[in-house]
């Protein structure tokens, strides 16, 4: 199944965490903490968003196994976001980071465009309209970015 932006699920523990998936259907990061519900997820990854460039990631080595994994931890030293994957590389991790603050950046853009309402014509019901995507976008206020994390879907979706 392809699908991008975020998209909360049901925890084994019956809690909620959220998945941020790029434009090709992968898995981007996911957060480290499981919430009580759908919207107290995607509230914590609207925090999330808010803190967009401030947001820094520690690497380490995966214990059992090879390969790198980043974290972003909080204020009290707790992850707020994790890898979905460990990479094999070092520098594969950190692109993957780079990547994904990227991704952040452009959901952050996108939630910013205000949505205009179109005066509506004589007898008419007013129409709502979206903001212009970015090039090679659709005309929803979606980037259409190729690549590995390409493409910035909106809040919400749920799976």
């Amino acid at each position: 199944m392809r699908g991008e932006g975020l998209f909360t699920e049901r925890a084994p523990n019956g809690r909620f965490q959220w998945q941020l998936k790029a434009m090709n259907g992968r898995v981007v990061a996911v957060s480290s903490s499981v919430h009580e519900s759908s919207a107290d997820a995607e509230r914590a990854f609207a925090e999330l968003v808010a803190l967009g460039p401030a947001l820094v990631a520690r690497i380490t080595h995966v214990r059992d196994g090879l390969g790198w994994t980043w974290v972003v931890p909080g204020p009290r030293g707790n992850p707020l976001v994790k890898s979905s994957r460990a990479y094999e590389r070092y520098a594969t991790c950190q692109n993957a980071f780079r990547r994904f603050i990227a991704l952040v950046a452009r959901m952050a853009e996108a939630a910013a465009q205000p949505v205009v309402v179109a005066q509506p014509a004589a007898g008419a019901l007013p129409a709502v309209v979206g903001s212009v995507g970015a090039a090679g976008g659709d005309g929803t206020g979606v980037a259409g970015a190729g690549g590995e994390f390409g493409g910035v879907g909106g809040v919400g979706g749920g799976v």
